[in-house]
């Protein structure tokens, strides 16, 4: 299976076309029918596409049928406590977060604190 056969596959089973794959990679929209022409993605690019994918670039090379996750932690592991930690109402500009909001901030914090 070539790259973009990976791309694809996994785009698909994510629900996403290769155009949003493309947007969210930081790439042209059309950027990702080149490596259907045979154009090797540089590893940067291919880096970016697999973050946006939430795989690696090992599955995306080929190198490995696992499909596994390249970041370290997706979700918080008791996704209660921690809505329960940062509280019933956060605010920021005076409207009130969502629950996943309070996770994407409690998520930075931790990588700014290197937790």
């Amino acid at each position: 299976m070539t790259v973009f056969e990976r791309i694809k596959e996994v785009a698909k089973a994510r629900g996403m076309n290769l155009k949003t794959v493309a947007t969210n990679a930081g790439l042209s929209e059309n950027a990702l029918y080149r490596y259907n022409q045979g154009v090797e993605p540089k590893y940067p690019t291919l880096k970016a596409i697999a973050d946006v994918l939430g795989v690696s670039v090992d599955y995306l090379l080929g190198n490995t049928d696992e499909m596994h996750s390249n970041k370290k932690d997706d979700m918080p592991v008791d996704l209660e406590e921690v809505l329960d930690k940062l509280g019933p109402t956060l605010r920021f500009e005076g409207k009130e977060l969502t629950d996943e909001q309070k996770i994407k901030l409690y998520e930075m914090a931790k990588l700014l604190f290197g937790e």
